[in-house]
This record gives structure tokens, C-alpha cells and sequence, in this order.
């Protein structure tokens, strides 16, 4: 009867650890979860708001450079970053560049065309 009481016992015990297992995995699996079809840690683009507010992306980046990427000019980008503590440098195409913080979005009118980005490993603008 000894044996059975702590097999119960014993079985419990992994049953509150799987349980806070799932319960820690499960927040940690949210945070992570894809913001407007852009899952961390990328900064996507977006042909337009419409396609932001559809979470269709039309392209990712994730890597931190030092120089800027080519991105294919078009007026009307939404562009979402959805890195914690990383800023995204916009260069537009007329001159001149946009920073973009940690865990925002933005969407340009049609004066203004992205035409390249480089992704910072500082939290700040």
C-alpha cells in the first residue's frame, strides 16, 4: 500500500512540474508570437497599411549591419520592427534616413520611399 501512496505521490509531483513547464513555455511562446505576420525578431515590410493591418508581410530582415541593405523603393511601406531592444534605420530615397524604435510601426505616405534599412544593435534612436 506504501508503494502505491508514493507512486501517487511521485506521479503528482511531475504533474505540477510538467504543468509549470507548459505554463512557463506558454508565456515564453506569446511573446514571442507574431505581431501583424512578423515574428520576432524581424523588421518587416509591407506594400502598403492595408497589408500592415492584414499582416502580410512583403519582406523580413533580422540581420544587424553596419552598412544599409538595399530594399526595392515603393511608395505607401508600412514597416513594423518587432525587436526588443534593437533601433531600424529607414533610408529613404530622396535623402536623408528615419529611425525607427524597438517595437513600433509606421506607415509612409506617398512622398516617401524606403529604399534601404540597417538594423542597430542600440536601443535608441
Amino acid at each position: 500500500m506504501k508503494s502505491v501512496i508514493q507512486k501517487a505521490a511521485r506521479f503528482a509531483g511531475v504533474g505540477v512540474a510538467v504543468a509549470a513547464m507548459s505554463m512557463t513555455g506558454a508565456s515564453a511562446a506569446h511573446a514571442e508570437a507574431p505581431t501583424q505576420g512578423c515574428p520576432y525578431p524581424y523588421v518587416c515590410f509591407y506594400v502598403d497599411g492595408d497589408a500592415l493591418i492584414a499582416g502580410t508581410p512583403l519582406s523580413k530582415y533580422r540581420d544587424v549591419t553596419s552598412d544599409y541593405q538595399a530594399v526595392t523603393p515603393r511608395p505607401h511601406y508600412g514597416v513594423l520592427n518587432t525587436r526588443n531592444d534593437d533601433v531600424v534605420y529607414l533610408r529613404l530615397q530622396g535623402g536623408g534616413s528615419i529611425c525607427l524604435g524597438p517595437n513600433t510601426q509606421t506607415v509612409f505616405a506617398n512622398s516617401y520611399k524606403v529604399n534601404g534599412i540597417r538594423i542597430s544593435s542600440s536601443s535608441k534612436c
